[in-house]
């Protein structure tokens, strides 16, 4: 071969592998710009959306996408010889995505899998997707609303359709049942109603079918016996009725099984001896009766057994010894009797026996390991008491002279004791959790706390199903019931983490109180405190409180084992006086109390009476009733405590109804305390109003309120403590008290205010107008962040967007025209006024500006006269 032949041979093969392997693959233009709309939509913003998620690079003979959108896209490069890419998988869950499903993912022509699991999307589910050759679709903890789309129906890949915690709602779509190849289908925690659909007697290929916490209809389909591959089935607190449908006995794949709160007739034990895979097998609370059967207890993998709540009968199988070692047996709440067998001693919170009719000897060892609640027909009470504090899940410690007693006993145990009369159980393990060993019962804080007796809300007592307190030892009458709760497993924020619900039942004394009990809803937001109060009259000595989580809400958001009862504290009070335990008798001294609380009675009613103040001071106390439970109560004494009995060296302002104090509460928490003017009417319900808003908001940019104290004819609000004060002493006080604001916090300020005001007008649960926005209702942080405050004047937009104000309320100089003369509000009234405070944070001077005595002048007339005179001298 001659030396050009072989140059030119050789220069070719260079140029080929240059062009065929040095090339970066490439997304079509089409398809790029598609993309480049979905992540728009999605509002993911922290990523380049000019660079090509397809384009490759090599090391060696590994090529591989670029390491920004490693693991969140795939592409397959082996097109026109590997010079062109399409997009196969998106991968975008725990992204913090804002937006919305895009309709536009149709662009992505040969895109088999999206995963946007854990997300604050929100919006319907595009019916655009129906025509994508889709394997898996995952979209579980989202913000999503409306139906499924009929034309997922036409997906015949499909394979995985994961939707579980959203709010979905509808009927189940017909055409889904015309998946030929759909393994997964898991729906629960939505709000689906009607049927399940004769036509998904069709999915032959179903493995996993979840439809709890739904609002279904009608009874579990005998054509559930044609899923003959199916490994899973939930069905909690689905809707459904029961029976348990005869067909279930076909399913001898099943590995877990999921049934409870199906109501409906009763109905003997389904017939179950075929599933050998068996290993969690859960039928609570199903109506079922009839003896326990025998062949549960031969099948080898069965890991967990939960009958409770039903009305099973007869004896426990000696068979079940099999299940002892290393499961887990639930049986409270049936009728079981006979003895324990022996092989049930020792076993902790592995097996639950309450609520039955076992024979048992209080000697026993069953007694203590396995919760027979006969067990403390003889118990000795050390005294009786006339009340109970119990910090669930915390340390002893003291509220306001209150001693809570402690509540963290060892989470091996269930059944605990205390030595003061009272007990607590336990029932249920978390089965989901795989991080957390053996099982948990005590919870921290997660999120942030709006009260100030923090200790008895950082921690709480959870349990998976059943959480029962029992008080043996309480003297006869009648109590208070306080139970204390507060969210602390969501957060506030917007994010999957904030969108768990939690729904469980309040039994007093076996009684329901309280059916899907939500404590965030109750309370207003995750964070804050509600107290629910129940009357009761003790006539044995003994009081019972049960929580009981009958499957609704959801169970994987912010992560797995956040569901069931959770509690913060019990405190039971009696709202009269004991009875001595000797002396004169019980009848001699209700009479005394009697004829004495009616002569105090009227004696306190004349004074009232002659005072004039009886009215307003009942009305001010009802009001103050329907809000004390949003937030922290402080007694007169601790506020005059903490403020040195309201020292004049403390004072540090003049809010809009009276002077602000800076105080230090026990526990070292700074605080600013409003004192309301006690002359005004309008002042007190105001006050009242402004307590309503205020707790319900909580946002970086405004003043957190820890509680309030309605006490000696005393109205007080008590604030974080803002530490540079106002904008306006910042900006034009005393010249020792202003400070230096360069440009750069100025801007920071004018959008801290703004972005509080969007809160309130648009973000907030609730639509609220301030009205009386202005420099010293702006106070300024440490890092000089602005917090808006005085929400006294804040008006609850609860109608028309745009109405008539009935009472003027504000500041002169700051309203809105429209607001001022003709009492027309709408939040741009507050636009108006955070226009005026921005003035004046530019120009560094008070809008109100006085000339002399009968001359007032205000920045916006500068303003006026400036823009006059500069399109008189420009056009």
């Amino acid at each position: 071969m001659s030396l050009n032949r072989f140059l030119f041979t050789s220069f070719s093969f260079f140029l080929f592998f240059i062009v065929h392997f040095a090339s970066s693959a490439t997304l079509p233009t089409q398809e790029g710009e598609a993309f480049k709309v979905v992540l728009t939509t999605l509002k993911k913003t922290n990523i380049d959306l000019n660079v090509d998620p397809c384009e490759v690079s090599s090391t060696g003979n590994e090529w591989s996408t670029i390491s920004r959108w490693k693991d969140l896209v795939t592409c397959d490069c082996s097109f026109v010889n590997g010079t062109i890419c399409h997009i196969t998988k998106i991968n975008l869950k725990r992204e913090n995505l804002q937006g919305s499903l895009p309709k536009e993912l149709v662009g992505l022509p040969l895109l088999q899998e999206i995963d946007l699991s854990r997300n604050y999307l929100n919006g319907s589910i595009p019916p655009e997707w129906g025509v994508l050759p889709l394997v898996n679709i995952w979209l579980l903890g989202n913000r999503l609303t409306g139906p499924i789309p009929k034309e997922f129906g036409n997906i015949t890949t499909l394979t995985s359709l994961v939707l579980e915690a959203n709010q979905l709602s509808g009927e189940l779509p017909l055409e889904l049942g015309n998946l030929p190849n759909i393994q997964q289908m898991i729906l629960s925690s939505n709000n689906f109603n009607g049927e399940i659909p004769s036509t998904f007697a069709k999915l032959t290929t179903l493995r996993d079918f979840r439809v709890s916490d739904n609002q279904l209809s009608g009874t579990i389909p005998d054509f559930i016996q044609k899923w003959t591959k199916l490994e899973r089935l939930f069905i909690q607190a689905s809707g459904l009725v029961g029976p348990i449908p005869i067909a279930i006995a076909s399913l001898v794949e099943l590995k877990d099984l999921r049934i409870s709160d199906l109501n409906g007739p009763e109905s003997p034990f389904p017939q179950l001896r075929n599933i050998k895979k068996m290993e969690t097998l859960i039928l609570r609370n199903c109506n079922l009766t009839g003896d326990l059967p025998d062949y549960l207890g031969k099948i080898t993998s069965l890991k967990l057994l939960d009958l409770s709540f039903n009305k099973l009968t007869g004896a426990i199988p000696n068979t079940y010894v099999s299940l002892s070692d290393g499961g887990y047996m639930y049986f409270t709440g049936n009728m079981l009797n006979g003895s324990v067998p022996d092989w049930m001693v020792n076993k902790g919170y592995k097996i639950d026996l309450s609520y039955n009719n076992f024979s048992v000897d209080p000697t026993n060892a069953v007694c203590k390991y396995n919760n027979v609640l006969s067990c403390m027909r003889n118990y000795q009470c050390p005294k009786t008491f006339n009340g109970l504090h119990i910090n669930c899940g915390g340390d002893e410690m003291s509220i306001n002279g209150t001693i809570y007693e402690a509540d963290k006993y060892d989470r091996l145990e269930s059944w605990y004791e205390s030595r003061n009369g009272w007990f607590s159980n336990n029932v249920g393990v978390f089965v989901d959790d795989k991080h957390v060993p053996e099982r948990v019962t005590i919870e921290s804080n997660s999120s942030e706390l709006s009260v100030v007796d923090f200790g008895l809300y950082t921690q709480a007592r959870i349990s998976a199903i059943s959480l029962t307190y029992y008080a043996l030892c309480l003297e006869n009458g009648n109590y208070n019931v306080n139970l204390h709760f507060a969210e602390i497993m969501f957060n506030g924020n917007n994010n999957y983490q904030s969108l768990g619900r939690r729904f469980f039942d309040i039994y007093i004394q076996r009684k329901l109180e309280v059916k899907d009990f939500n404590i965030a809803k109750e309370a207003k937001d995750v964070g804050n405190v509600v107290i629910k109060t129940f009357p009761v009259e003790i006539k044995d000595g003994k009081l019972e409180i049960r929580l009981y989580w009958a499957g609704r809400g959801t169970t994987v958001i912010p992560k797995e084992r956040v569901y069931g009862p959770l509690i913060s504290a019990i405190s039971v009070d009696p709202n009269v006086n004991p009875s001595p335990r000797n002396g004169m008798s019980t009848g001699t001294l209700h009479t005394l109390v009697v004829i004495l609380s009616i002569f105090i009675v009227f004696l306190v009613f004349g004074t009232l009476w002659k005072k004039g103040c009886l009215r307003s001071k009942s009305q001010m106390e009802k009001d103050f009733k329907s809000l004390e439970l949003m937030i922290a109560s402080f007694s007169l004494r601790q506020i005059k405590i903490a403020t040195n009995n309201f020292d004049s060296a403390n004072r540090i302002g003049e809010g809009g109804f009276g002077p602000v104090y800076k105080g230090k509460l026990f526990d070292g928490t700074i605080i600013a305390v409003k004192q309301l003017s006690t002359g005004s009417k309008q002042g007190n319900r105001e006050f009242l109003n402004e307590i309503g808003m205020i707790s319900a908001l909580h946002h970086p940019n405004l003043v957190k309120l820890y509680g309030c104290c309605v006490e000696g004819g005393q109205l007080l609000l008590v604030y974080e403590f803002v530490e540079n004060n106002s904008l306006a002493r910042a900006l034009f006080g005393p010249q020792e008290t202003q400070l230096r604001l360069d440009w750069p916090t100025r801007r920071k300020i004018c959008i801290g205010v703004a972005r509080g005001l969007a809160y309130l007008h648009e973000e907030s649960r609730l639509k609220i107008v301030h009205r009386d926005i202005k420099a010293t209702n702006v106070l300024l942080d440490k890092q000089l962040n602005p917090k808006i405050s005085d929400f006294g004047l804040a008006k609850l937009d609860e109608e028309d967007s745009t109405h008539i104000s009935t009472r003027i309320a504000g500041t002169f100089g700051y309203m809105a025209p429209e607001y001022a003369m003709r009492g027309h509000l709408t939040d741009k009234a507050d636009v108006y006024s955070f226009g005026i405070v921005a003035l004046e944070i530019v120009h560094g001077r008070s809008n109100k500006i006085e000339r002399s005595k009968n001359n007032t002048f205000y920045l916006i007339d500068w303003v006026m006269i400036f823009l006059i005179d500069y399109i008189s001298q420009n056009y």
